[in-house]
């Protein structure tokens, strides 16, 4: 097979700008954005949404785009759902017309965090708010559509840039004494870079063949802490690079009742793996030691 024309949509979130680099060299890459040469792709219209794709003719289409606001979404479910169940129904179908592999991802806030044990794919969803429902809605789209596909389950993303946890940590450390952080809430962090190396190798052991991929798969470091666990190594994590002995705050323990939220967050949301590691030979690192890299490439 040539050099596949890949379409990223959303190339400039956590996940997608880290997709830039990974999947540059498996083809000829185009990226939607505002300030990118293809242009802002607008996923609340749908017919501008055909016309590009029908215009572009990818071979292959990586949709890391997504509303992420969780708690925000409760006012916004209209839009929310636009953006994570309406839009990816639309690409799927034209993905599907082109003889494209789509490559959507997801979340764990698909489940309620009930189970007591990692979450398989096909465990029972039962999403606690309108972003895990949208989400899952859009999972469902395009499924429904039953062209190539594969659908990326994540959670508690991370990374260099953009608004997330280990950025907001290290901001409010330097700022504050002592942090309430929840330590009720259980899953596995994920550096961004470690996510888009995987689906790029996803893609690469297909070897471009396409048309029979079909499924969801759950894609995330091993282990599992608490946001308050995360938090802590966060802080024991940047003392160490600066050869400090003390942390630069202190983390205090509280629980999800102690900081209420309008969007209900699943207890526990850590995904079991194991399909993604038979199917295609993929196992990421421990979330400790992902967290480590990560802060040693940004110089934290």
């Amino acid at each position: 097979m040539n050099r596949p024309r890949i379409l990223l949509i959303g190339g400039d979130g956590q996940v997608g700008w880290e997709l830039r680099r990974t999947l540059a060299p498996i083809g000829d890459l185009v990226v939607t954005g505002p300030c990118e040469p293809a242009g802002f792709l607008d996923l609340t219209n749908p017919d501008a949404v055909r016309d590009r794709l029908r215009g572009l003719k990818p071979d292959l289409i990586v949709n890391p785009a997504a509303y992420t606001a969780v708690d925000q979404a409760e006012k916004e479910q209209g839009l929310a759902s636009a953006i994570n169940a309406l839009a990816p129904a639309v690409i799927a179908e034209e993905a599907k017309a082109l003889g494209a592999l789509m490559v959507h991802w997801s979340t764990d806030y698909v489940f309620d965090g009930e189970t007591g044990r990692p979450y398989r794919e096909d465990d029972a969803s039962n999403p606690q708010g309108v972003y895990g429902s949208t989400k899952l809605d859009g999972e469902k789209a395009v499924a429904a559509v039953d062209g190539a596909h594969l659908i990326f389950r994540t959670a508690w993303v991370y990374g260099l840039r953009g608004k997330n946890f280990l950025r907001t940590m290290l901001r409010l450390g330097e700022e504050r004494d002592q942090l309430g952080v929840v330590d009720d809430q259980h899953g596995s962090p994920n550096w961004s870079r470690m996510l888009a190396q995987a689906c790029a190798a996803v893609i690469g052991r297909t070897s471009g063949q396409w048309q029979d991929l079909r499924g969801v798969y759950h894609l995330s470091s091993g282990g599992e802490t608490s946001w308050c666990g995360f938090a802590r190594a966060i802080f024991d994590e940047h003392a160490r690079r600066i050869q400090q002995d003390e942390p630069i705050c202190q983390v205090k323990a509280i629980t999800t009742q102690e900081y209420p939220t309008p969007a209900r967050r699943p207890a526990r949301s850590t995904l079991d793996c194991s399909k993604l590691a038979s199917d295609f030979g993929i196992v990421l690192p421990h979330w400790r030691e992902a967290l480590e890299l990560c802060m040693a490439d940004g110089c934290f």
